[in-house]
């Protein structure tokens, strides 16, 4: 081969490798996405613990929770919607995030994960938007749940 042949083949292959993606690297952590992570898990403890004051505190005024019959609008309603779920000494379910994404500004997140039966079955999965609201505080803003699917594996 001669020398240009070779400088070719060698600049060919320093751009097919300069080009392809980094899907092979994972991406380093978010210390945003690690604080919403954080937000979320200490949310889920307040349901665990049965401390309904503490849950209050994750809640955004403005706050859209998704209920069976119709949403919950505004932090009042949410509140009250929620109070009878902190009845009795046992959380009739636990959550726990799996996904979490933050908007590059660093104001918007999503959060997504399991909801369980007190078995530690899943019976649904979550959806919060989180809002990093002016105390710096990461608070929810919506929040969805679906069940979780039945579905038998395919034959």
């Amino acid at each position: 081969m001669g020398r240009f042949s070779a400088l070719t083949v060698a600049l060919a292959c320093a751009a097919t490798l300069a080009a392809r993606p980094a899907a092979a690297q994972a991406p380093a952590p978010s210390p945003l996405a690690d604080s919403v992570r954080a937000a979320e898990i200490a949310f889920a403890a307040t349901m665990a613990r049965r401390d309904f004051a503490a849950f209050g505190g994750f809640v955004s005024d403005e706050a859209v929770f998704y209920g069976r019959r119709a949403p919950l609008r505004g932090k009042a309603a949410v509140l009250e919607g929620w109070r009878g779920l902190f009845d009795g000494p046992a959380a009739p379910f636990s959550w726990e995030p799996e996904t979490v994404e933050v908007l590059a500004a660093g104001t918007l997140a999503l959060s997504s994960g399991a909801v369980r039966d007190p078995a530690g079955k899943r019976v649904a999965t979550f959806n919060s938007i989180w809002r990093r609201e002016g105390d710096g505080r990461w608070r929810v803003v919506f929040d969805k749940g679906c069940p979780a699917c039945d579905c038998a594996p395919a034959p």
